[in-house]
């Protein structure tokens, strides 16, 4: 077990009715000025990163891919990803959020929809790589992104209204995937997968161009908050930080680099990642093996596991905040969501009992893979953050690379993905026994007692 430093906490005063009623208006308009932005943001990064997923329905047909070929290609994306997030993270701290944001989204807009493109293996590969690099940096980023603005008893929830925005991408990426592709079919001499790239990844091009303009930096630049507005917030971060004064005598990199925590936590977000994104890149094929056929039914049917999944970060994640409690909140569900997820390999193509397990797994894999980030920004402490943020994310998110080309080659050798669920369930059970035994209760802070009422 690592244990954490012990940090000195200065006792923070009782806030009075009026002063947490002024404290907590303030954060009510923090959040109604930067969330909706931010969640549109990764609504679209997300159905950028997926809808891969949907595609090959056709693109594999039209291109001859084998399923080795979709699950490498769906998986290389986090090579480049994994290099690149730590620069980009630490760029960010130099440059500020916006200009880190108007670079990613466009860069990755523009990859995602020359995807519309290729017709060969390497130019997939190519091009998903491409995608990895520009992409990388804006997940962690957005992270960091959220410690600016909320402090760590706030911060539970907020996470989980960001990633609310996976999940939500589901519930209408599936239905508008499976639409495009049949609708637009044929139009302009280009297949319904082509189509798919270019409606949805072009748009965001716009939308980074929109964040540029809308998101301020820190509180200290937002134009909707007045003076006293912004010392509050600012007066409330810096309570917050106060035991992280010893951590401060560190090099950010090097700090990440060298603490074990950081790796530990990586190691469990790599479970979540191997979870999320075996449940993301395959869930469109798992339903089409129950005998659906129709590329637009499917995406309604992905949508409904999707509406579970919202619901578990929204509850998980309030959860979580109420009890004061992060390690079982995050390992128990995802070894919940890994088990309900592998039961649908015992029952073929019983297509009423393999929904409520697929229902089950998102609201718990989900759920407990959102509610995971409020840890590391707490635990690694200001000054590591950062770069910790992005090293936890890099390494972890090699979990998305590693699943669908794992799974992707088994069934390509024996026609089932069963053995694959069978694999990710294990490794995802050990991941919510690292957090529940790597992590001391006490190293993951949730705010003072005094904060019960947030």
């Amino acid at each position: 077990m690592i244990r954490a430093r012990s940090l000195p906490v200065a006792a923070a005063p009782v806030a009075t009715p009026s002063a947490q009623m002024a404290e907590d208006a303030v954060f009510r308009k923090v959040t109604w000025h930067i969330m909706p932005m931010v969640l549109l943001a990764y609504v679209f990064a997300f159905l950028d990163r997926i809808n891969i997923g949907y595609a090959q329905l056709q693109m594999k047909q039209d291109l001859a891919f084998s399923d080795a070929v979709y699950g490498l290609g769906a998986g290389i994306f986090f090579v480049t990803y994994l290099l690149f997030e730590v620069p980009s993270n630490l760029l960010l701290e130099k440059i500020g959020a916006r200009l880190t944001f108007l670079r990613i989204m466009v860069l990755w807009g523009l990859a995602s929809a020359a995807t519309a493109f290729v017709t060969a293996p390497w130019q997939f590969y190519g091009i998903r790589l491409l995608l990895g690099i520009f992409e990388a940096g804006f997940f962690p980023g957005i992270i960091l992104y959220l410690t600016y603005w909320y402090p760590s008893q706030r911060r539970g929830r907020v996470t989980g209204l960001f990633l609310f925005g996976m999940p939500i991408t589901g519930v209408l990426g599936g239905p508008l995937s499976g639409t495009i592709m049949s609708g637009m079919e044929g139009i302009g001499g280009m297949h319904g997968w082509q189509w798919l790239f270019l409606v949805e990844g072009l748009p965001t091009v716009l939308l980074g161009i929109l964040l540029y303009r809308m998101l301020p930096d820190k509180p200290a630049r937002a134009p909707w908050l007045d003076d006293a507005e912004k010392t509050l917030v600012q007066s409330v971060l810096d309570a917050d930080h106060r035991g992280d004064a010893k951590a401060a005598h560190h090099g950010k990199l090097a700090a990440a680099l060298a603490d074990p925590k950081t790796y530990v936590l990586a190691f469990v977000y790599f479970c979540c990642a191997c979870a999320v994104y075996t449940l993301t890149f395959w869930l469109p094929t798992m339903i089409k093996g129950l005998g659906i056929a129709q590329i637009a039914t499917i995406g309604w049917y992905t949508a409904v596991p999707y509406i579970f999944g919202a619901l578990g970060v929204l509850i998980i994640s309030r959860s979580s905040d109420r009890f004061k409690e992060r390690r079982w909140h995050v390992g128990g569900t995802l070894a919940l969501g890994a088990v309900a997820l592998a039961s649908t390999s015992f029952l073929g193509a019983a297509v009423v009992p393999v929904m409520v397990l697929l229902c089950i797994a998102s609201f718990f894999i989900f759920g407990g893979g959102s509610l995971f980030w409020s840890i590391p920004p707490t635990y690694l402490g200001r000054e590591a953050a950062a770069a910790g943020i992005a090293v936890i994310s890099s390494l972890g998110i090699l979990g998305g690379f590693v699943s669908p080309t794992l799974i992707g080659w088994i069934k390509g050798v024996t026609g089932s993905i069963q053995m694959g669920l069978f694999a990710l369930t294990a490794l995802v059970i050990i991941g919510g026994l690292t957090i529940l035994l790597g992590l001391p209760k006490s190293a993951v802070r949730v705010g003072s007692a005094d904060d019960a009422s947030h």
